[in-house]
């Protein structure tokens, strides 16, 4: 085809017309196409066309006739208006049972999506109060200008859940695009549920510590102290001298007498910390690439020495990264008021 040819999806009768006029008085397809700017394939379909039939006009045809009625997508929307953790075969089958006709669950996701609806994973957080959006804000106002100096000598600690089996948690509601942290789409995340081994780590600038797999049965302040605060905590204080500045959650262990005894004896300082701010805090996204990196494996981890190399496989680049970002996170949460952030 010429360089200055361009394709015409549609020929008029007109034109279909004046091409096999053409074609009739011998001459070639090819010099055709490059008279009317077309692309050689369509004459020559348009050629035998009408060698065939008779006629160049061109057919035109309904299509494949839809499986539903206008009722069935009201129908099918309000199912999944009405419960939006349904899935798209759950909704077939209860249209197929309402209307007496098979319907594929590939005709309820494009209904459904037609009407604005997609399936989503829903944002597993903390709900907040107003005095936890407070809160949060005026953390944020407070350490949005600290340095990296100031961040180098926090330790970040946390602890999570995971599951040592391809058990997931991830969860679809049907909602609309850019709806993502309305109240509505989040699902309220239990700190410690699910299956799996509770592990806990720690993270700073250049840095970080074992991670500790908590043995079965609950943690409380005796075990925080024991297992975490002395073995860990205690060493890295020892590194930083006075400097160092410890930041914990507020989970009830970490909060418990026997926890705030230890810490005024061995003179550790700890940082004030925004109740329901697991977003603000970077080793929460550590939990996050940590969690990607166990879902990428062919088989997930078996064992907890394996979840410790992965956890010591990650780039601290990375980790220091995350550090780093906590002033643009603190602008970030300033601008949607103490709101919930993305990760």
């Amino acid at each position: 085809m010429a360089n200055n040819q361009c394709v015409r999806r549609h020929l008029d009768a007109f034109t279909r017309g004046r091409i096999i006029g053409k074609l009739e008085e011998g001459r070639s397809v090819t010099s055709v196409a490059v008279e009317f700017r077309i692309v050689h394939s369509i004459v020559s379909r348009l050629w035998k066309q009408f060698q065939i039939t008779g006629t160049s006009i061109r057919g035109f045809s309904t299509g494949r006739p839809r499986g539903t009625t206008p009722a069935d997508d009201r129908y099918i929307f309000l199912q999944a208006r009405k419960n939006r953790g349904q899935t798209a075969g759950e909704i077939d089958r209860h249209t197929t049972q309402a209307t007496g006709r098979p319907i594929s669950r590939f005709t309820v996701a494009r209904r459904l999506h037609g009407g604005g609806l997609f399936a989503r994973r829903s944002v597993r957080c903390v709900s907040l109060t107003p005095a936890h959006r407070r809160r949060r804000s005026l953390w944020c106002r407070e350490h949005r200008n600290w340095r990296d100096n100031e961040w180098r000598r926090v330790l970040f600690t946390d602890e999570s859940r995971f599951s040592l089996s391809s058990d997931s948690h991830r969860i679809h509601i049907w909602r609309e695009g850019g709806s993502r942290n309305l109240p509505s789409n989040i699902i309220e995340r239990d700190r410690y549920g699910g299956c799996g081994v509770l592990v806990w780590g720690g993270i700073m600038l250049g840095s970080r510590t074992d991670l500790h797999i908590f043995d079965a049965g609950s943690v409380n302040g005796t075990r925080y102290c024991n297992e975490i605060l002395l073995p860990y905590v205690r060493l890295f204080r020892d590194a930083m001298r006075l400097q160092f500045l410890f930041m914990e959650g507020n989970a009830p262990c970490h909060r418990s007498i026997a926890a705030e005894q230890l810490l005024e004896s061995e003179d550790i300082e700890r940082m004030d910390w925004p109740a329901r701010s697991p977003e603000l805090n970077p080793i929460e996204h550590v939990w996050d690439f940590l969690g990607r990196r166990l879902a990428t494996r062919t088989l997930p981890p078996v064992t907890i020495r394996e979840l410790q190399d992965e956890w010591a496989a990650m780039p601290q680049q990375l980790i220091d990264t995350l550090i780093l970002g906590m002033g643009r996170r603190c602008e970030t949460c300033l601008a949607v008021r103490g709101d919930h952030i993305p990760y």
